[in-house]
C-alpha cells in the first residue's frame, strides 16, 4: 500500500540522515583531535576551526531537513488515515444501496396509501351522487305515476340517468384498462430490476472478496 511505501521511504531517509550525521560528526571529531594535536601554528589551526564550523553547519542543516521531512510524513499519514480504504468504500456503497431500497419501499407504500385514499374519496363521491339521485327519484315517483305525462317524463329522466351512468362506467372501465396496462408494465420492470439488483449484489460481493484477497496479498508482499 501507499502508506507502507511511505513508511519505507521514511525509514530509508532516516537511515540516510543518520549515516550523514554520523559521517559529519566523525569529521568534526577527527578535526577536533587534529586541532588538539596540532603543532604547526595558528594559521593551520584557524583553517581547522573553519572546517569544523562548516561541518557543524552542515550537520545542523541535515538535522533541520530531517525534522522537516518527518513533519511532512506525519502530516501525510494523518491525511491518509482520514481517507477510507477500499473495503470501507464498498461497505458505504452497500449501506447506501440498502438505504435507497428502503426509501423506495417507503415511497411505494406512501403512493399506495394516496391511491387508496383517492379511490375511497371517489367511491364516496359516487355514493353521495347515487344517494341524491335515489332521493330525487323517490320524491318525484309518487307524483309522476299519477299521470301519463308524468310517467313519460319519469321514464325519460331514468333513461337519461342510465345513459349518464353507462358513460361514466365506460370511462371508469377505460381508466381501469389503462391502469392495468401500467401495472403490468411496472411488474415487468420491477421483475427486471430485481433480477438486475441480485446480479449487481452478486458481482459486488465477488468484487469485495477480490479486494479483500488483494489487500491480504499486498500485506504479505510488503
Amino acid at each position: 500500500m501507499f502508506v507502507q511505501a511511505l513508511e519505507r521511504q521514511e525509514s530509508d531517509f532516516q537511515s540516510h540522515c543518520s549515516l550523514e550525521r554520523s559521517k559529519l560528526q566523525g569529521e568534526v571529531n577527527e578535526m577536533e583531535k587534529i586541532l588538539d594535536n596540532d603543532k604547526d601554528g595558528n594559521e593551520h589551526s584557524d583553517s581547522l576551526v573553519h572546517s569544523i564550523q562548516d561541518c557543524n553547519k552542515r550537520l545542523e542543516l541535515a538535522k533541520k531537513e530531517l525534522a522537516a521531512k518527518l513533519r511532512a510524513i506525519v502530516l501525510l499519514k494523518r491525511q491518509l488515515d482520514e481517507v477510507p480504504s477500499q473495503a470501507e468504500l464498498i461497505q458505504y456503497e452497500l449501506r447506501f444501496s440498502e438505504l435507497y431500497t428502503q426509501i423506495q419501499k417507503k415511497l411505494r407504500q406512501t403512493r399506495k396509501h394516496y391511491d387508496t385514499y383517492n379511490a375511497l374519496m371517489e367511491i364516496k363521491e359516487l355514493m353521495l351522487k347515487e344517494t341524491s339521485l335515489l332521493n330525487s327519484i323517490s320524491m318525484q315517483f309518487q307524483d309522476a305515476i299519477m299521470s301519463a305525462d308524468g310517467r313519460i317524463k319519469l321514464i325519460d329522466s331514468l333513461e337519461g340517468i342510465l345513459k349518464g351512468i353507462q358513460q361514466r362506467l365506460g370511462k371508469v372501465q377505460t381508466t381501469l384498462q389503462s391502469e392495468q396496462q401500467i401495472r403490468d408494465s411496472l411488474k415487468e420492470k420491477y421483475a427486471a430490476a430485481i433480477s438486475e439488483q441480485r446480479h449487481s449484489y452478486s458481482l459486488l460481493k465477488l468484487f469485495q472478496e477480490e479486494c479483500t484477497r488483494n489487500e491480504r496479498l499486498r500485506g504479505r508482499v510488503s
